[in-house]
């Protein structure tokens, strides 16, 4: 078996629609994926209207949330996509995350960098719920401020840029909660190393059930920290590209075994 549990698709900010994200991936050998878009259940929805032959669809979000201005994102995983309380939820995110791309804005246009909502919104060709910091990156592009999307990242609007704005729509516990209350298994998303060692002793007594100890650009010595982290803690452990379009590689190029996701796997099935 080969899984990623962590693809974006044109519902939140990844470049391709859910049903291409679904034959991308297994045209790329993947035989297991979970489509986590931004605060948002409607990639999953329709990526299994139209789920290729020998493909598993495990029904995911990635919810947004924050510490101290840091972002931590956790991941749904088996969510049930027709709740009432998750609807409610995607709902409100929509207006929030928009909120957000017009702060970003206004941080750039106050360092003389100028792009507008508009912009964005042509760059992205996608509605204004779904924007996220790749859809600014292209206006950045298509404005002639940056030559890259990595460039648009790495000099204006990523982690530690001057217009980043951190996406923060729950507490990380009421982030948990949700899941939980939606059927789901709460996973960290791409942890960092300082944050989790000060929170995920609180964060697994406030019901975390693991981490996504598996990513492209972790390195090996990461790798183990964050699997005998979860070991120490009872959690369990996945991984996931957190493809969000071709600048990230071919989709399934990196890829997890069931030796890795067994017990996740017990939770979910």
């Amino acid at each position: 078996m080969r899984a990623d549990l962590h693809l974006h698709s044109t519902a939140s900010d990844g470049s391709l629609s859910p049903s291409a994200v679904a034959w991308a991936a297994r045209a790329g050998g993947l035989d297991l994926v979970a489509i986590c878009d931004h605060d948002t259940v409607a990639g999953v929805i329709d990526a299994a209207a139209a789920l290729p032959a020998g493909l598993r669809l495990i029904n995911g979000i990635e919810i947004s949330s924050a510490i101290a201005g840091r972002e931590l994102h956790l991941l749904g995983y088996g969510v049930d996509c027709a709740h009432p309380g998750l609807l409610a939820y995607t709902e409100r995110a929509a207006g929030a995350r928009a909120d957000r791309m017009r702060e970003m804005i206004a941080r750039l246009v106050e360092r003389k960098v100028s792009v507008s909502y508009q912009d964005v919104i042509a760059a992205a060709e996608v509605p204004p719920q779904c924007l996220g910091r790749p859809h600014l990156a292209r206006a950045l592009m298509n404005r002639g401020h940056v030559r890259s999307i990595g460039e648009a990242f790495d000099r204006f609007i990523g982690n530690d840029s001057p217009a980043y704005v951190p996406a923060d729509l729950l507490p990380p516990v009421a982030a948990i909660d949700l899941i939980h209350e939606v059927g789901g298994v709460a996973v960290w998303a791409h942890p960092r190393l300082e944050v989790f060692d000060r929170e995920v002793r609180r964060l697994r007594e406030r019901g975390l059930d693991g981490v996504e100890c598996y990513r492209p650009r972790t390195t090996p010595t990461e790798i183990h920290y964050y699997e005998t982290a979860a070991h120490d803690l009872g959690m369990v452990r996945t991984g996931g590209s957190d493809w969000h379009g071709s600048w990230h590689g071919p989709l399934g190029e990196f890829a997890i075994g069931e030796f890795e996701l067994a017990p996740f796997l017990s939770l979910v099935s």
